[in-house]
């Protein structure tokens, strides 16, 4: 294939990806103002109604005309969407448009790394060819599939490791909250917004909490569903905890002071955990790669001496 055309292609390619981030970060804007507008008109609205209002809803749909038709055509079964949604969510990928993007970006990788593996191919002295080249061009377009659910399910884990190590820091704050005489809706409120910075995982939970419960959902229902979106065991029992102690009447300040040393023992006892295992993980690159030079160096000169020794003359 001519240089040329691969040069084409490319710069298509480049100029479509610049018009759809143009295209995205101009709808981001507009969907601000539009919300900032709403937010700032007055309460009452024409013959006595209330003016309308951005909703903190989130729909489920993105407003990009070839996203959304990607998400119809690929993600029709309800449970399949929702189980994507739910991973996207645990990643921190939160945005109307997450799960048409996924797909796309897997079918991309799919699609774009055996073509650039054949049209680099013009390129080499000695081409792969025959049983070799199908091969190579199957493995490509299985890791174009693979790599983005392997990306995904890592920053999924992290993202709850770090849910895990920030958690008791937050829950020392919530206590003060509550013993200061903050509710739990207002406790919520004023730690999202306070660990914004220091903390912005927990901070982003607890501020949708807060938002779920202006939105008129339940404590349990709003604190469950935190439970579900972290999928962090030590979050869920925190959930189950809160929701026992509202429901049998006792005292919140208790239960979070109690539960907060917990989850600092739990911390304390998971890094000492860490630290008794680094000697037994040091034992395997000690034994591949230290042992066999110390052997070496210290047997070497014997065995030198006794082949002069012992060589026939």
């Amino acid at each position: 294939m001519d240089l040329n055309i691969v040069i084409d292609i490319l710069v298509f390619a480049a100029v479509v990806l610049c018009v759809m981030l143009v295209e995205r970060r101009m709808g981001a804007g507009l969907a601000i103002r539009r919300r900032l507008k709403d937010d700032s008109a007055t309460d009452n609205g024409p013959k006595g109604k209330p003016a309308p209002r951005g909703s903190i809803v989130r729909t489920q749909n993105p407003r990009n005309p070839i996203l959304a038709w990607v998400q119809r055509s690929t993600l029709q079964d309800p449970e399949e969407r929702s189980k994507l949604r739910r991973d996207l969510d645990q990643a921190g990928f939160e945005a109307q448009a997450a799960p048409a993007i996924y797909v796309m970006l897997r079918f991309t990788l799919a699609v774009l790394l055996p073509i650039g593996f054949l049209l680099g191919q013009h390129f080499l002295a000695a081409p792969i060819t025959g049983t070799k080249l199908i091969i190579f061009t199957v493995v490509l377009c299985i890791v174009g599939l693979i790599t983005p659910r392997a990306i995904l399910d890592n920053r999924a884990g992290s993202r709850r490791a770090q849910l895990e190590n920030e958690f008791p820091d937050v829950l020392d704050l919530m206590v003060v909250c509550v013993e200061s005489g903050l509710g739990l809706e207002g406790a919520v409120l004023r730690v999202g917004q306070e660990t914004v910075r220091s903390h912005a995982t927990v901070a982003r939970e607890f501020l949708q909490v807060s938002q779920e419960l202006r939105a008129g959902r339940t404590r349990a229902e709003a604190l469950r569903n935190m439970g579900e979106r972290t999928q962090v065991d030590r979050i869920r029992a925190f959930v189950a905890l809160l929701v026992q102690t509202d429901t049998l009447g006792g005292s919140i300040a208790q239960s979070l002071r109690t539960y907060s040393a917990e989850m600092r023992n739990h911390r304390m006892l998971r890094a000492e955990e860490k630290a008794m295992r680094l000697p037994v993980l040091m034992t395997v690159p000690l034994v591949v790669c230290i042992l066999p030079v110390i052997i070496t160096a210290v047997m070497l000169p014997p065995v030198i001496d006794a082949m002069h020794a012992f060589a026939p003359k």
